[in-house]
């Protein structure tokens, strides 16, 4: 028997909701995208029922936000968030009410950020109840500020940054005012959590339009308090042979809108999306220009030094910084690619995430200059070598090595990875052929 997708599940809840004495609706993102033609990824519901009641009325919730009545309730292997209708008190501290009083289904909606957000719908009937202005602005394409924008902002900061990544992800304009009031504001986005402004940052970056995202964040005023390192980055000219788009800041965009949507997991294409954002914003701080030309000498190590400072500064999980700032380390050395010794190529081809490196690459080229030769020289060799050719099996072990004669020790790692290269140029390709070229280059201690 089929599984019952998520827009059943939510319409069995909503009913069950109804049939028990209370409103419910389907609320927010999910009744926008259901407008917009698109399957939301979440179904969120609002109801007149009591947190208790919505408690009582399902076996398997969890109180993830009672005190502002939100419970989760589990169905299908799901989590639907079903709120009760509230009001909330005065914001203290830039991010939540001090507290709420339940409300009517039009005073919630009239509490929430942007009229896109503020759809109520009856997933049975299909009946909209719209108290904000929310399908006009779903059709002009407009993300606009429910009631006045600046208390908006004031009661949620990250408010200001989701304005832009909702433009950036469903590619519609900021309503004049909105945009004004986020300006405004605009510095006090460092009030809010790191984590937070990571989150959304993330999605900007992902999903839809990043490089109307980040021309939106430079003209609102957030990106210079954000990410000023890559503020920094507006009329910093490079060589025109190599870069005839332009400065560093319009190279980073053209790479941002070229980003592959789904050519790789989620955490990958999170990674690429910050190595693309981050990988030459060390040439900010070392562009020099002599009379032989524009030179960005040290700006790879420079850059990795800035972008492990940012990644700390909003949180990111060591797994992922170590992945960003390895794009980072590796980006200028296709540059030697064509010219390097077999043994050195195939251990660059073999790294861990070199699909990665090879579609930074990629992006880097279609950003600037658009060669394509050293990418299609990489996948040539990717295509040409067998998996054995670029893992030969170990010939040698430490054992092997004293054995032979030699004490444990620094010289062990030398010899083994002499050993190796000389496997992936093909000189050694036996155990006594092995024995034999350890013996002729490293004398043994003496007794």
């Amino acid at each position: 028997m089929k599984a019952p997708s998520s827009l059943d599940t939510a319409k069995g809840l909503v009913s069950r909701l109804k049939e028990a004495g209370h409103e419910a609706y389907l609320v927010g993102g999910c009744v926008r995208d259901l407008l917009r033609g698109v399957e939301p990824e979440d179904y969120d519901i609002a109801t007149s029922a009591r947190p208790e009641q919505v408690q009582q009325l399902f076996p398997r919730t969890l109180p993830i936000g009672a005190s502002f009545g939100v419970i989760l309730v589990m169905e299908n292997g799901r989590g639907y968030e079903v709120a009760t209708f509230r009001a909330d008190m005065a914001y203290l501290d830039g991010r939540r009410p001090a507290g709420i009083a339940y409300a009517s289904a039009r005073e919630d909606v009239l509490r929430r950020d942007f009229t896109v957000n503020g759809l109520l719908m009856d997933p049975v009937t299909g009946e909209i109840m719209d108290y904000t202005g929310g399908r006009l602005d779903i059709a002009k394409r407009v993300i606009r500020a429910i009631g006045r924008p600046r208390e908006r902002f004031a009661e949620d900061h990250l408010r200001m940054l989701r304005a832009v990544r909702l433009a950036s992800s469903l590619d519609y304009d900021i309503e004049p005012s909105t945009f004004a009031a986020i300006g405004d504001q605009a510095e006090k986005i460092f009030l809010v959590s790191a984590e937070r402004i990571r989150d959304e940052m993330m999605k900007l970056l992902t999903q839809g339009h990043p490089r109307k995202g980040l021309e939106l964040l430079d003209a609102s005023g957030l990106l210079c308090h954000i990410l000023p390192e890559v503020s920094a980055l507006k009329g910093i000219e490079q060589p025109p042979d190599y870069h005839p788009e332009g400065d560093v800041w319009e190279h980073t965009l053209r790479m941002l809108a070229l980003l592959p949507r789904e050519d790789f997991p989620l955490p990958q294409r999170e990674s690429l999306a910050w190595a693309v954002l981050l990988h030459d914003i060390g040439k900010a701080v070392t562009r020099f220009e002599d009379e032989k030309g524009v030179h960005f000498y040290g700006h790879v190590e420079k850059g990795e030094e800035l972008a492990r400072n940012i990644m700390r500064r909003l949180r990111f999980s060591n797994e992922t910084t170590e992945s960003v700032l390895s794009l980072i380390h590796y980006h200028m050395y296709f540059l030697a690619v064509p010219r390097l010794r077999p043994a050195k190529l195939k251990r660059f081809l073999r790294l861990a995430d070199f699909d990665l490196q090879l579609a930074l690459h990629r992006l880097d080229c279609l950003g600037s200059h658009g060669r394509l030769a050293t990418f299609n020289f990489c996948q040539e060799k990717l295509a040409q070598y067998r998996r054995e050719e670029l893992h030969p099996p170990k010939l040698l072990t430490g054992r092997d090595l004293m054995a032979l004669g030699y004490k444990p020790g620094p010289l062990f790692k030398v010899i083994l990875d002499a050993l190796e290269d000389a496997q992936l140029e093909r000189l050694v390709t036996t155990r006594e052929e092995a024995r034999r070229f350890v013996g002729e280059r490293y004398e043994k201690p003496g007794p």
